[in-house]
């Protein structure tokens, strides 16, 4: 059996009722832990992070899914963490962002935005000799190979 697709099963059974909350990521590592990652429009607290991981853990016991000892983590992904799925990006939005593309490219710019298929900036450019400008771009998903939040310690 597929632990990380039972386990993702599991947390999307036990937050089924919560529209808020999505699940990022469940991974197993080679050392015995099991990481998910969990958030929501509004973050997520530690209650919610201690219900999802009691559920997970009875199931696992109960239908002893992992043979070997294993330590069970359940987090929100950390600030430094891309961005994985579109609805990181909703939460996010008016932050400044670091966005890696495909071409090898990066773009910098504030989130104002983001439809089915891209997400919407705001960029400043500087062309020599001339004012800088501030332009929006819509960069699509596809083409995006990571993006991070910028932390802003003003």
């Amino acid at each position: 059996m597929d632990i990380e697709k039972r386990v993702t099963q599991l947390v999307e059974e036990k937050i089924a009722d919560r529209p808020d909350l999505f699940l990022v990521s469940v991974k197993m590592h080679s050392n015995g832990k099991l990481v998910i990652l969990v958030d929501g429009e509004k973050g997520i607290g530690i209650a919610d992070c201690a219900a999802i991981s009691r559920h997970v853990g009875f199931h696992l016991e109960e239908e002893n899914v992992i043979e070997n000892a294993y330590n069970l983590e359940v987090s929100s992904p950390g600030i430094d963490a891309p961005l994985v799925l579109p609805r990181q990006y909703v939460k996010n939005v008016g932050r400044q962002l670091a966005i890696k593309m495909i071409d090898g490219s990066k773009r910098e710019g504030k989130l104002t935005g983001i439809t089915e298929d891209a997400v919407i900036i705001e960029e400043t450019k500087k062309e020599k000799g001339k004012k800088a400008e501030t332009i929006e771009s819509v960069v699509p998903l596809t083409q995006i190979t990571e993006t991070k939040v910028l932390i802003s310690f003003k």
